[in-house]
C-alpha cells in the first residue's frame, strides 16, 4: 500500500528533492545547525545533487546509503526488495545488498516478509525500523513549550507540555526547555531498541538478479560533499558513532501527553536509543543559519540570543533552530514528498504566520523572513499589533478569535489565504496551530468559503484547504523533522 499523502489526498506520495548539506535553506545544512560539543550520532552527508539515481564516488557513498533509507521510509510496513532499490537508486544490487547489510546490522532496517519472484526464488523484502533512532522536537509558544519525541518514521511516540513565558529571561526559557527535552527523551525507554541484526541467524547476502558492473554513473561527480563537524555517514541507532557505511556505495502508539512536567519516571531517564539531535521552533523573526533569534513579535529582548548555541551546549547534542512555520511546513511536506507540490502552511495560535512550500521545497527566504503572513497590513489605521505596524491581519483575526467571533476570524484567515494563492500559485492551503484544532470545522468551512469565491477557487482546479493531521503539535513534530530530514537525504529549502 503506498503511503498517504497528508497535504493533498488525492496526490501520490513521491520522492522528495535530494538536499544540498551546505545550503542555509536545507534545514540539515550546516549553517542551520550546531553539532554540540561532544562527537554524536549525525545524519549521512548527502551531495548536492538533483537526481534519484546513486552517484558512485567513494565520498558520496554517505549518499547513497541516505537513497536507500529513504525509500525503505517510503515503502512503509508492505517493504521493498534490493532488486527494487537497486532499479530505483541506479546502484548495482552488489552496492545496495552492501548497505542494506549495515542497514541490517546496525537495526535500521529489518526483514518484512517474502515477495513473489519471476523467476527464481521469492524476493527478501526490506522494511525500516522505525525505533531504531529518534529526534526531539520543540515547539517554544509565547505561552508554553512542547516537546515531542519522534520515530525514524515520523510517527510522535510521546510528547510533553509546559506552562511557558517567552517573555521572560532567554536563560529562563532555556531551563524549561531543557527539562521537558530531557524527560521526553527518557521517555523512550519504554520503546526498547530493536535487536542487533547481525546476530540473526541466516542474513542473506544474495544478489538479486540483475546484470551490470560498477554503480552507475550518476550526476555530482568531483563533488565533494562538505561535512560540518562531527558528521559521519550514517545514523547508528544504538547512540555511537559509526562510519561504516562509507564503504558501501562504490564497491560492487500511542502519543503520550503529560502536561506540566511532572515527576514521573522516566522525567531523567536514559536517552532515547539512536538521538540524533533536537529541533527547535518559534516565532520569528531569527536567522536559522545562524541559530540567533532576533526582535521575536512581541519579545525584542531575544534580539541577537545564540539559542541553538546555547541549548546545544546544555544538551550536548546537535541544534536546529527554525521559525514554527517553516518547522510545521517542513514536517508536512516530508511526510508527503515531492507530491506536496506548492503550499501554504497558515499557523494561528497565540500569533499568525505561514510556512511555504514551493515545488516541493521550504521557502525560508534570504534571512529566513518569508511566511510572515500575519503582519500583512490590510486595514489602514487599523487595530495596534505587537510587531509595531497597524491593521495587520494577525492583529484584526486574533481579536476576532479573543471576543468569539470565529465566523470574522475564518473570514479574515480566508482572504488572507485568497491573497497568498493569487499572489504565489499554490496548490493548497494547510490549517494549523491550536485555535483551528479547536474549531476545525468553523475555519475549513470559513477559509473554504472565501476561496471559493475567487477564480482560484472554483472549477477543476480549485484549491483544496485542509487541516494538519498532527493536532495541536505540527510545529513540534515539524521541528523534529529538522533533524530527520537530512538522514535521507531528503532537500526541504
Amino acid at each position: 500500500m503506498k503511503p498517504t499523502n497528508p497535504v493533498n489526498p488525492m496526490k501520490p506520495t513521491k520522492p522528495m528533492n535530494r538536499m544540498n548539506p551546505d545550503d542555509p535553506q536545507n534545514p540539515g545544512s550546516h549553517a542551520g545547525s550546531h553539532p554540540g560539543p561532544r562527537t554524536g550520532p549525525t545524519a549521512p552527508a548527502a551531495a548536492a545533487y538533483d537526481g534519484a539515481a546513486g552517484a558512485n564516488l567513494p565520498l558520496l557513498r554517505g549518499h547513497n546509503a541516505a537513497l536507500v533509507l529513504d525509500l525503505l521510509r517510503t515503502a512503509g510496513e508492505a517493504g521493498i526488495s534490493r532488486l527494487e532499490l537497486a532499479e530505483r537508486t541506479g546502484l548495482t544490487p552488489q552496492a545496495v545488498s552492501k548497505i542494506t547489510a549495515r542497514l541490517r546490522a546496525d537495526g535500521t532496517a529489518a526483514e518484512a516478509g517474502f515477495r513473489a519472484s519471476t523467476g527464481g526464488k521469492p524476493r527478501t523484502v526490506l522494511r525500516l525500523v522505525p525505533e531504531a533512532a529518534h529526534a526531539v522536537g520543540v515547539h517554544l509558544d509565547r505561552d508554553e513549550v512542547t516537546a515531542v519525541l519522534v520515530d525514524l518514521g515520523g510517527r510522535a511516540v510521546a510528547s510533553r507540555r509546559a506552562p511557558l513565558d517567552l517573555g521572560g529571561r532567554p536563560e529562563a526559557v532555556l531551563d524549561i526547555a531543557v527539562e521537558q527535552i530531557r524527560a521526553v527523551a527518557g521517555s523512550a525507554a519504554s520503546h526498547p531498541r530493536p535487536p542487533n541484526q547481525e546476530q540473526e541467524q541466516g542474513q542473506e547476502q544474495e544478489q538479486e538478479q540483475e546484470q551490470g558492473q560498477g554503480l552507475r554513473q550518476g550526476q555530482g561527480q568531483g563533488q565533494e560533499p562538505v561535512r560540518r563537524r562531527g558528521a559521519r555517514d550514517t545514523i547508528s541507532p544504538r547512540g555511537a558513532c559509526d562510519a561504516r557505511y562509507a564503504g558501501d556505495g562504490g564497491e560492487g502508539g500511542g502519543d503520550r501527553d503529560e502536561r506540566g512536567g511532572g515527576d514521573g519516571a522516566g522525567t531523567h531517564g536514559p536517552a532515547a536509543p539512536g538521538l540524533l539531535g533536537v529541533g527547535v521552533a518559534m516565532p520569528g523573526p531569527l536567522d536559522h543559519a545562524s541559530g540567533i533569534a532576533r526582535r521575536v513579535t512581541g519579545f525584542p529582548h531575544w534580539d541577537g540570543f545564540p539559542l541553538r548555541d546555547a541549548l546545544a551546549d546544555r544538551l550536548d547534542l546537535p541544534v536546529t533552530l527554525d521559525k514554527d512555520t517553516n518547522a510545521a511546513a517542513l514536517g508536512l511536506a516530508a511526510r508527503a514528498g515531492a507530491g506536496s507540490g506548492s503550499f501554504a502552511y497558515l499557523h494561528l495560535g497565540t500569533g499568525l504566520g505561514a510556512g511555504l512550500v514551493l515545488n516541493g521545497a521550504l521557502y525560508r527566504g534570504a534571512r529566513t523572513g518569508a511566511g510572515e503572513f500575519g503582519h500583512q497590513v490590510v486595514q489602514l489605521g487599523g487595530p495596534p499589533c505587537h510587531c509595531g505596524y497597524r491593521g495587520c491581519l494577525e492583529a484584526i483575526c486574533l481579536a476576532a478569535v479573543e471576543r468569539g467571533d470565529l465566523a470574522t476570524a475564518a473570514g479574515v484567515l480566508g482572504e488572507g489565504a485568497a491573497n497568498l494563492v493569487a499572489l504565489l500559485d499554490i496548490d493548497h492551503v494547510v490549517l494549523g496551530g491550536r485555535t483551528v484544532a479547536a474549531h476545525r470545522e468553523r475555519f475549513l468551512a470559513g477559509v473554504s468559503r472565501v476561496l471559493g469565491e475567487r477564480p482560484a477557487g472554483r472549477g477543476p482546479g480549485a484549491v483544496p484547504v485542509t487541516a494538519a493531521g498532527d493536532g495541536t503539535n505540527p510545529v513540534a513534530v515539524g521541528a523534529a523533522h529538522l533533524v530527520l530530514a537530512p538522514v535521507f537525504g531528503l532537500r526541504m529549502g
